[in-house]
């Protein structure tokens, strides 16, 4: 079971890309993050008809999640996180495909920080924190994908060079802090678990020249409980995506389940 996640930055205009890499890598299971379509706008017969049914949760310019899955209907389980019911972004949508539970989140940029955005990314941060432990015991395989916006270290396998990102709300020491919670409760980087120290990047800037410098961030992550892990077979990044005609500035990262 292939199950991959990709922030396609706008989804009316991206997508000729999004479907041109159904196509190419077929995934069962492909998370999407900000849509930035309202849930009336969004491509469902283009969708259907590259042969995915879709779960999603839109909103109009902004943000925006959706999950979709090859040659069947996602179960949507929920949309929206718990604990802040006045929280009107759309950034978590949790859906089941083949007795796989997945989520596709969005967590917020922060920036600019110190500042209320930075406030609300760490608030948002602590009410997943909260959720995923009530989803990283379970007995069936949970993944949660998505566009985490964190930089888990400085290591070049997840930045290129931290120097001009220090200030950066990805960066954060409160941001790795809660990344790092989050993984303690038993949740797997598949990614990271897999290629080591090997420079993985998901994410590379428009402005600087940055793609063809390769000046890339690792921020797209697949995190995985006991009974995903234990399937886990590959994990990858179709970073070629990103280097094609008007593409979204994140490539597609995926892992195979056994």
């Amino acid at each position: 079971m292939k199950i991959a996640t990709f922030n396609v930055n706008g989804i009316t205009s991206r997508l000729p890309r999004l479907l041109e890499w159904l196509a190419e890598s077929q995934p069962d299971v492909a998370c999407l993050q900000e849509l930035k379509t309202s849930d009336a706008t969004f491509p469902q017969q283009a969708i259907e008809d590259a042969g995915y049914g879709a779960a999603w949760h839109g909103q109009k310019g902004f943000n925006g999640v959706a999950v979709l899955a090859r040659g069947a209907t996602p179960t949507e389980i929920r949309r929206g996180l718990p604990g802040d019911p006045d929280d009107t972004h759309s950034r978590y949508l949790e859906a089941e495909v083949n007795g796989v539970t997945i989520a596709s989140i969005y967590l917020p940029n922060g920036n600019p920080q110190p500042g209320p955005k930075f406030d609300y990314k760490l608030a948002w941060f602590e009410r997943l924190i909260q959720h995923a432990q009530s989803l990283v015991g379970r007995g069936t395989p949970v993944v949660l994908c998505g566009d985490y916006n964190v930089v888990p270290t400085n290591d070049v396998g997840d930045i290129y060079s931290a120097k001009s990102w220090l200030d950066d709300a990805l960066l954060q020491p409160e941001s790795r802090d809660a990344w790092f919670r989050l993984l303690d409760q038993g949740w797997t980087d598949a990614i990271r678990h897999l290629h080591g120290a090997e420079p993985m990047y998901t994410f590379w800037d428009y402005f600087r020249n940055r793609w063809a410098r390769n000046a890339g961030l690792r921020i797209d992550h697949l995190l995985l409980n006991a009974p995903a892990a234990r399937r886990l077979q590959a994990a990858g990044v179709d970073r070629e995506v990103r280097g094609r005609d008007k593409p979204s500035d994140h490539a597609p990262a995926w892992v195979e389940l056994g």
